[in-house]
């Protein structure tokens, strides 16, 4: 009879975690795949269909401008949404980010032009933009507290995969969307290629919706549901600030260092190749594909290991690698050999940012209690990440531009800066002060024992 019980609750846990699995990776596909299309679009199409002009330099700059407007909103969506998940459930606010991103991306794709409507087709592009980023700053930080609230101690690591598998999934998805309508002829792209990935939009974020809805909400959250949802928002914020701003802390330099050492790597990297190394557009393209792929084999691994290796020792030795890379990396793009460039970003993009992000899954939330896990890792990661994942890029391109001789030793240094905040966020581990469910029960002080039990 126990046996039976016992194959019973395992078969429970085993459907349970597909159901999750399915829904975070879902969200966290859909979030990617509309921020690298956005991002393409803006770089090849926006400029001309929503900001033309005589400079298309010009319009370039208008259309990433609207861009930036994404990433300003993320912050603010964050807070918002990281209360709400704390307040009214995690399964809500996973189901209403979808909603927003998906929506918002699709009603994209059906903007008329300017040579159609003028001034309004810009206004629309920005407005819908801004959902965009309200819709996205919910998903991942409530992906991560899903995934961890619904592993047990021996599967954190392989839950704190999904999200990122997800992000992969989605990045990979959008550069062949890109390559896609790409190869059509100008004028098929600039009146309706660039539209169909879009509208696309609308028919995922419906599977997506059915998956969430179905997904259990956490049991962690339950235990506290009926009191936080008496509370208002500025106590939830009061609380996270005041009890728990080393946590909000070490979430910040963990997430700021990831964001803006693989947005450089991702980002800065390419124009690096084509500006001042003469390397077709292709190549950098096709590396960012061959580290997606690389990243989707390579997630559940990693995985894996964080559930046998302590996430933060997976964590720090993944950042260790990238600035062991940071000065190998240039030395190789300067070859401007195909195959050397692809290696490096499959092993910088494709396996180690993943790493860092994967154990960094369980480990960001970990550092909070449930009363507050979804607001913390929502906060803490949309501030940082706006600000590091922005501005790193730029500054590494400024850097290179003002040096005489194009030197990269400064983003190089830049990188290595980077993983230094990843390695100092790992080094000061908060979740020994917490108590309330974010710790695994082996890192609960002695002391605390009586109370766990």
């Amino acid at each position: 009879m126990a046996k039976k019980r016992e194959v019973s609750v395992r078969r429970g846990s085993h459907e349970r975690g597909k159901k999750v699995g399915a829904a975070v990776i879902i969200g966290t596909s859909l979030e990617w795949f509309d921020f690298y299309l956005y991002a393409s679009m803006a770089a090849l199409v926006f400029g001309k269909v929503f900001f033309p002009s005589a400079n298309s330099s010009v319009s370039t700059l208008a259309a990433f401008s609207t861009f930036a407007v994404g990433f300003l909103a993320r912050p603010f969506g964050g807070i918002l949404f990281g209360i709400l998940g704390d307040r009214i459930g995690r399964k809500a606010v996973l189901s209403i980010s979808l909603l927003i991103m998906g929506i918002a991306s699709g009603l994209i794709g059906l903007v008329p032009s300017y040579a159609a409507i003028g001034v309004a087709a810009p206004a629309l592009l920005i407005i819908l933009r801004i959902l965009q980023g309200f819709g996205a700053s919910a998903e991942l930080g409530s992906a991560i507290t899903v995934a961890y609230e619904h592993a047990d101690e021996k599967t954190r690591g392989r839950y704190g995969a999904y999200p990122v598998m997800g992000a992969q999934i989605g990045l990979l998805a959008a550069s062949l969307a890109v390559a896609a309508v790409t190869s059509l002829d100008d004028e098929a792209l600039y009146t309706w290629g660039w539209r169909v990935p879009f509208i696309a939009s609308f028919a995922i974020v419906i599977v997506g919706y059915w998956i969430r809805r179905a997904m259990p909400e956490s049991e962690e959250f339950e235990k506290v549901a009926t009191e936080a949802r008496q509370r208002k928002g500025f106590q939830v914020l009061r609380d996270l600030v005041r009890g728990n701003w080393r946590g909000l802390l070490v979430v910040a330099a963990v997430y700021g260092g990831y964001s803006a050492l693989s947005y450089t790597f991702k980002t800065f990297s390419l124009s690096y190749l084509t500006e001042f190394q003469g390397v077709a557009k292709n190549v950098g393209a096709l590396g960012v594909t061959f580290a997606s792929i690389a990243a989707i084999i390579a997630c559940p691994l990693i995985g894996r290991l964080s559930d046998r290796v302590d996430t933060r020792k997976v964590m720090i030795g993944a950042a260790i690698g990238v600035a062991l890379m940071a000065f190998p990396a240039f030395w190789l793009f300067d070859t401007g050999r195909s195959p050397l460039i692809w290696g490096v970003m499959v092993v910088t993009t494709g396996v180690l940012a993943p790493m860092i992000m994967v154990a960094a899954s369980p480990y960001m939330a970990r550092q909070f209690p449930t009363e507050v896990r979804a607001s913390g890792i929502g906060t803490g990661r949309e501030v940082s990440g706006a600000a590091a994942g922005g501005l790193a890029p730029i500054l590494a391109l400024t850097m290179v531009t003002m040096s005489p001789s194009h030197s990269t030793w400064g983003v190089s240094l830049l990188i290595i800066g980077c993983a230094v905040l990843v390695v100092g966020g790992g080094l000061f581990d908060q979740s020994r002060r917490v108590t309330g469910g974010a710790t695994a029960p082996s890192e609960v002080p002695e002391a605390l024992e009586p109370q766990r039990r």
